[in-house]
């Protein structure tokens, strides 16, 4: 008797375990998918004319925002695939505003054989997100500065190459005049959400300590 109390305070409480993480898992969900909300109703937002004097990650990223200025024929290319369209390059390229503000723009995809073809430079207006995107980690390579190729993007790194601030607009559309580009606007599909899996492995597990329990409480029978 002692052993089958013993039993079943361990298995209780280990059931309660698993069962209460896959419940805060539940809650996690609904937590995220609230962000998301949040980011994709600013994502798509009527965007704002002028760009905030000091832009913050905390309060300005993903802000939609119309500009008018000058698109520099400098670029930067970041490797990258699209799904239907196979291998290519991000184009990064300064963008100065009438007050001599210079910022990062990501122009969007250009497939591989047309990595040095001619593209839109001089004065345009443009629609776009404000981003900090910071995609590197130990294991991206040192990008290859005179073949300029980035493996990734780095607001910051980007900047001090070619001369602006550390902010960049990432475009919802192609400015007037443009057409070999296809922009890769700002979107919320890279930003996991994973809690609902999370929930269902805790709860197997749950399932599986319960199936557990019951079979060794019948092989203690007398």
């Amino acid at each position: 008797m002692r052993r089958v109390i013993f039993l079943l305070i361990i298995s209780g409480a280990g059931l309660a375990v698993l069962i209460g993480l896959g419940t805060w898992q539940l809650q996690r969900k609904a937590w995220k998918e609230g962000i998301l909300a949040t980011i994709e109703e600013r994502i798509a937002g009527e965007p704002a004319a002028g760009l905030p004097a000091q832009p913050e990650s905390e309060t300005d990223k993903y802000r939609p925002v119309r500009l008018q200025g000058e698109i520099s024929a400098d670029e930067l290319h970041v490797l990258t695939s699209v799904k239907d369209a196979g291998p290519g390059y991000r184009v990064i390229s300064p963008f100065t505003l009438a007050d001599g503000r210079r910022v990062l723009i990501d122009r969007g995809f250009v497939p591989v054989k047309h990595k040095q073809a001619e593209r839109l430079s001089g004065p345009a207006a443009i629609e776009g997100n404000i981003h900090w995107p910071q995609e590197t980690d130990s294991y991206t390579p040192e990008p290859d500065l005179d073949g300029n190729i980035w493996y990734a993007r780095d607001a910051q790194r980007m900047a001090a190459r070619l001369g602006t601030e550390p902010v960049m607009i990432v475009l919802r559309a192609n400015p007037e005049g443009e057409a070999g580009l296809r922009p890769l606007p700002v979107s919320t599909a890279g930003i996991s959400n994973d809690h609902l899996q999370y929930a269902i492995t805790w709860f197997s597990l749950a399932l599986i300590w319960a199936a557990m329990t019951i079979y060794f409480l019948r092989r203690s029978r007398p």
